[in-house]
Order: structure tokens, then sequence, then C-alpha cells
């Protein structure tokens, strides 16, 4: 499963071997003044938009990347678990959404607002 570790500087993202092969994905290291925003969603899965790179069997599971209209959205998500949804500024991902059992701890953590407006 995925893992998230937050610092005072960064923000690690860290998939498991299989999910690494079956998303097509790499760990990823974004600064911490990056994070613009994190929400966590009702449901996660609806928030999975764009053109797939990666494994998505639709209400089960989305790994890998998705991208649209200049956006890209780096995802791990499951049924049945909470996500958090984080925002992104100048950083290879405009998002990441990634399912965590402790989702609104992670969020709390962060300081980041609840609320974030898409431009």
């Amino acid at each position: 499963m995925t893992r998230i570790d937050a610092d005072d500087e960064l923000v690690t993202i860290r998939f498991a071997r299989h999910e690494k092969l079956l998303g097509i994905l790499r760990d990823v290291t974004i600064p911490r003044a990056c994070v613009a925003a994190a929400t966590v969603p009702r449901q996660p899965m609806r928030e999975v938009r764009g053109w797939r790179v990666g494994l998505g069997l639709p209400g089960v599971i989305a790994l890998g990347t998705w991208r649209r209209r200049g956006r890209k959205q780096l995802v791990s998500v499951r049924r049945g678990l909470p996500a958090i949804r984080l925002w992104l500024r100048d950083a290879a991902y405009d998002e990441a959404i990634i399912s965590t059992p402790d989702a609104e701890r992670l969020r709390e953590t962060l300081h980041a607002p609840e609320q974030y407006a898409e431009h």
C-alpha cells in the first residue's frame, strides 16, 4: 500500500513494488512549500479524471497518472479507503490523490486549508 511521509520540508509518497509496476510509477518527493491545499474527498474515485497511464478498474482501484487539459494527477486510490487530495503548485503533478487510512490526520499535519478553488 502507498505510504505518505511528511516532515517540515518534504512530503514523500512511497509506492509498494507491485504498485510501481502496475501503475508505471516511482516514488515522489515534493517540497512541503509546493502543497497549496489538502482535502479529504468523500468519494475519492470520483476525483480521478482524464486519460490514464497505469491501472484502472472502475470503482475498484485507480493507480497511475491521469492527464487532462494541461493537468496531471498522481493517483493511488482504492475502494473503501479514505484518501487525501493534495493540490500542488510548481511540482511535476498538479494533484495527488492517495488512499491512506489516516487521511484526516495527514491533512491536519500538513496544516493545509480544507478548501481549494481549482483555476
